[in-house]
């Protein structure tokens, strides 16, 4: 769905409840996690260190389940909820060349891990209302061999509507753009907001929680 104007409320929810019940357009349902990419798909992974220690890693977190990577001047999530669980649809909208279009993803996995490391993210894949085909996976990773903490990006696509094959350079510099400032992004918020502590990470992870389980 393609439009001049920034797309306001009533709009997002039409759209997505018109996305609610349909299914995937990408094979390999959850290759973002097993890492078992399908042949023909670009695959990506971009990763940037945001600091040293359990602080950076819970206000990561925190970020990450507010859905804080993505840049605000030119892409919007809807809804923008602090409640990541497995099956949601969310809208992703966009803005390139004075338009703006509507993608629609679900929620595939969510990651909350303590062993061997601190891991903590989820990954969605593409539904018809959406101009690409493929699954992205978004990670707040915590080494604690080395202390670091590191924000990391993984997708396979490829496009999938008419316009977007026409236009495949203008698609895949997007992409780049997107991942770029979304590293930068976080970077800069884990940066600038107070350090915040364990119990607040518990506190963001506790909508993935019954979802993790179900997945066990």
């Amino acid at each position: 769905m393609f439009q001049i104007s920034r797309p306001n409320a009533s709009q997002l929810q039409r759209f997505l409840h018109s996305q609610q019940s349909l299914q995937y357009t990408h094979p390999a349902v959850g290759g973002t996690l097993t890492g078992e990419f399908p042949a023909g798909f670009d695959v990506n992974q971009s990763r940037v260190s945001l600091g040293y220690g359990e602080a950076v890693f819970n206000t990561a977190c925190n970020l990450l389940g507010n859905w804080q990577m993505f840049p605000t001047d030119w892409t919007q999530v809807y809804p923008s909820c602090d409640k990541i669980r497995v099956g949601d649809v969310v809208v992703v909208a966009a803005r390139a060349y004075q338009i703006w279009w509507l993608n629609a993803c679900r929620v595939v996995y969510t990651i909350d891990e303590s062993t061997p490391m601190r891991r903590f993210g989820f990954g969605y894949g593409t539904l018809p209302g959406h101009v690409e085909c493929g699954e992205e996976r978004f990670l707040i990773e915590w080494d604690q061999h080395d202390n670091r903490v590191w924000y990391e990006i993984q997708s396979f696509s490829r496009p999938r509507h008419p316009l977007v094959r026409v236009a495949y350079p203008l698609a895949r510099r997007l992409q780049r753009q997107f991942v770029r400032e979304s590293l930068a992004q976080m970077k800069q918020l884990v940066a600038d907001v107070p350090l915040i502590s364990e119990s607040r990470t518990a506190e963001c992870a506790r909508g993935l929680d019954a979802e993790i389980a179900m997945q066990r």
